[in-house]
């Protein structure tokens, strides 16, 4: 073979083997390779300290380094403490709220005994506007004989007169004598302890809630016991309470021990050194027994470790001689120091305070005057009494 026939030979299976080279680089479906992954550059830690969160660092040769942002804040924030203001002087603050409600008794009252015959027939309606104003028939039945001696005495009767006369009467039967004190004060190292009760509906935890608020106000420290754990709402209502004005709380498991929560409730009150320890207890139907005997359970509990100084009785205004039912059962089952009566203002059945007090001998000592959160006041017979009357 001649050397120009093997220069070609050798020319011809080169070029077949970079045309096969070639081939199996670029052929069809085979994706190009990636290209070599550089290391991202890295901040000095004195400069990625520095660096703003989530910022782009340009470094040497155009390399970039991103500094994670920082953590996203909670979506829930902790309620604000607010500064409730004091309890002294809300009955005269809401008085005009409580006047619009009672106005109708007031006003029947004095428009019948304006008249100038006073006959059999305006007496019995005078009888029907106090009974129906759930002042009680013993009270009613008092009020109407003392009004017909004095008003036989007076003879001719001015509209001042007529209004000093009842107002004397009413004042009277609300009784300003009694002790309407509410023991919320320590005594050396223990706290004061108030125990609430009441009938589920009553406004029980919203009370107990409201009465913390207007001891805060008052320059107290509150712990409250949620011992309603047959309810979650309450303890979660409670717990509201609790936070916006800065009281602890303590609370158990669902369906838990209510003795066991009211006694951690007291020591932790010692712990912290509260003035004043308030329980909310479950809403105990007042036909079922077994529930009364519990209730006299938490009450011993708490005696093992401190004074139960207060236990207030929560009554509904609008639920009339059914609430004075109720007040009974309670007063069988715990000593009841007190009644804190909800819903004045939206019944012109404010005639309750005066017979509860008088089937119980117990004290009106706090009243609900509205739905805002400083809407409990403390019970001023004077000023409930004007304001029934009006100007």
């Amino acid at each position: 073979m001649s050397d120009s026939l093997l220069i070609i030979v050798i020319v011809a299976v080169v070029a077949l083997l970079a045309a096969g080279g070639l081939f199996f680089l670029y052929r069809p479906g085979r994706k190009a390779a990636p290209p070599p992954v550089e290391p991202p550059e890295t901040l000095p830690a004195e400069e990625a300290e520095a660096a703003p969160r989530g910022a782009v660092e340009e470094g040497e040769g155009g390399a970039t380094t991103t500094v994670p942002p920082p953590p996203a804040e909670p979506m829930v924030k902790a309620p604000e403490v607010e500064a409730p203001p004091p309890s002294a002087g809300r009955m005269v603050r809401l008085r005009a709220r409580l006047a619009r409600s009672q106005s109708t008794l007031g006003r029947g009252l004095l428009e019948l005994l304006s008249r100038d015959r006073l006959d059999d027939e305006v007496w019995e309606e005078i009888e029907e506007t106090l009974i129906t104003a759930d002042v009680g028939v013993a009270p009613t039945q008092a009020m109407v004989e003392e009004l017909k001696t004095r008003v036989k005495v007076l003879g001719t009767r001015s509209p001042e007169e007529v209004r000093g006369l009842l107002r004397e009467q009413l004042l009277a039967q609300v009784n300003p004598d009694l002790d309407r004190t509410l023991h919320v004060d320590k005594h050396g190292e223990r706290p004061a302890v108030v125990l609430v009760v009441g009938v589920n509906g009553t406004g029980k935890t919203t009370t107990t809630g409201k009465l913390a608020r207007a001891l805060v106000g008052d320059g107290k420290k509150v712990v409250l016991g949620a011992a309603d754990t047959f309810r979650a709402a309450a303890a979660d209502q409670l717990q509201t309470w609790g936070d916006r004005v800065g009281a602890e709380v303590v609370r158990g498991p669902e369906g838990g021990d209510p003795a066991s929560v009211a006694f951690d409730a007291v020591a932790a009150g010692m712990e912290l050194k509260a003035d004043t320890v308030i329980v909310d207890t479950a809403g105990r139907l007042h036909t079922k027994t077994g529930l009364m005997d519990e209730l006299g359970k938490v009450k011993r509990v708490i005696e093992k470790r401190a004074t139960v100084d207060e236990v207030l009785l929560v009554l509904d205004a609008t639920t009339g001689q059914n609430g004075m039912r109720q007040a009974q059962v309670f007063a069988e089952a715990v000593n009841i120091t007190g009644i804190a009566l909800t819903k004045l203002d939206g019944t012109a059945k404010g005639g309750i305070v005066i017979s509860v007090q008088r089937e119980l001998g117990v004290p009106v000592k706090l009243v609900g005057l509205g739905e805002g959160p400083d809407d409990l006041a403390p019970f001023d017979p004077e000023v409930f009494v004007d304001a029934i009357l009006g100007d």
